[in-house]
């Protein structure tokens, strides 16, 4: 199961970690199917967890 459903969805994911999470096109590119989608769902569960935090942050201010 490959998270970009389209060639743009790829393009955009592509662009999204260069630019907000500092990887290079040349680590995407060398990257097989399965540990791309390993350092996805890494990364999905990551920012998941930040976001509840902040949200927990925020509840109790």
């Amino acid at each position: 199961m490959l998270y970009h459903t389209d060639i743009t969805s790829f393009f955009e994911e592509n662009f999204a970690l260069m630019q907000h999470h500092g990887w290079s096109l040349n680590d995407l590119e060398n990257m097989i199917p399965w540990e791309r989608e390993t350092y996805m769902l890494y990364l999905n569960n990551y920012l998941e967890k930040k976001k509840l935090e902040a949200q927990q942050k925020n509840a109790s201010i």
